[in-house]
């Protein structure tokens, strides 16, 4: 355990760690096959795949499982995103990253979403206690949601971000997930305002993995986007076996985020 969290830690110092999020253990499997340094999981897509909808509602047991399975097959790092820690409750907070850390994780993600800033800080700060008992060098990872969820004007996002990070830095965060942010001007703005490793979200019109690099960025993620075109092509190949009995994969399509999440509301 202990050279894996090592290993992680200087994996965020090293070129731009590329983060691919899997949702059980073949994927994570196949990830280090192709040559991940790291596996990440996504927590939509865990959640989807136990048949739970996004947003804090997967059961703990059934996260445990997931991670106790992926660290059985991989030998390389393993982060796991916790949303926001499936509570409020900072001793629930406790448990799950206590449970986490004992099934083999030596990374976590943890959200503010819409909540306080000051929230999370204290989530951060409980993680770290935790990881202490266990004698693991956590490497914690704030996920900040003002641009996913647009929680201030966009005139004010650089500046709501850094001070967020700020916040989250002095609890003893180790990185700072910038989730949303597109915009090379910003995304700059951002890495040159912390001292946190800045890691952005896998979307649409984000620019290159070398103009990231040299913007400062230190890790980049898939999220749930892998999971979202898993379940557009099952859809498409379901689709086209129920009217004629081929599996055609000429028009293989990704759901979008809200489409699978839907599903299971």
């Amino acid at each position: 355990m202990s050279a894996l969290d090592t290993q992680f830690h200087q994996l965020h110092q090293q070129d731009l760690l590329i983060l691919t999020n899997v949702a059980d253990a073949t994927g994570a499997r196949l990830v280090e096959h192709l040559g991940g340094k790291a596996v990440a999981t996504s927590s939509a897509a865990v959640a989807w795949v136990h048949g739970y909808p996004d947003g804090n509602t997967l059961p703990l047991e059934r996260l445990i499982s997931t991670v106790e399975s992926i660290a059985r097959v991989i030998k390389v790092p393993l982060s796991v995103d916790i949303e926001a820690g499936y509570s409020d409750d900072l001793g629930r907070v406790a448990e799950v990253v206590d449970a986490v850390l004992a099934a083999g994780a030596v990374g976590i993600n943890i959200e503010d979403g819409n909540g306080a800033p000051e929230l999370l800080a204290r989530k951060i700060e409980v993680a770290r206690q935790v990881a202490a008992k266990h004698a693991v060098k956590l490497f914690i990872n704030a996920r900040t949601d003002v641009y996913l969820r647009g929680l201030v004007p966009a005139e004010d996002r650089v500046a709501e971000t850094l001070r967020r990070a700020a916040l989250y830095q002095a609890a003893g965060t180790d990185g700072l997930f910038a989730a949303g942010v597109t915009s090379a001007y910003e995304i700059e703005a951002i890495c040159k305002g912390t001292k946190l490793p800045v890691n952005v979200l896998g979307f649409a019109g984000l620019p290159s993995p070398e103009e990231l690099k040299a913007l400062g960025v230190r890790r980049l993620s898939a999220g749930s986007g892998i999971a979202e075109f898993l379940y557009g092509a099952m859809g498409s190949l379901v689709k086209s076996f129920l009217a004629n009995g081929q599996l055609d994969s000429r028009d293989l399509k990704a759901l979008t985020y809200g489409e699978v999440n839907g599903l299971l509301k």
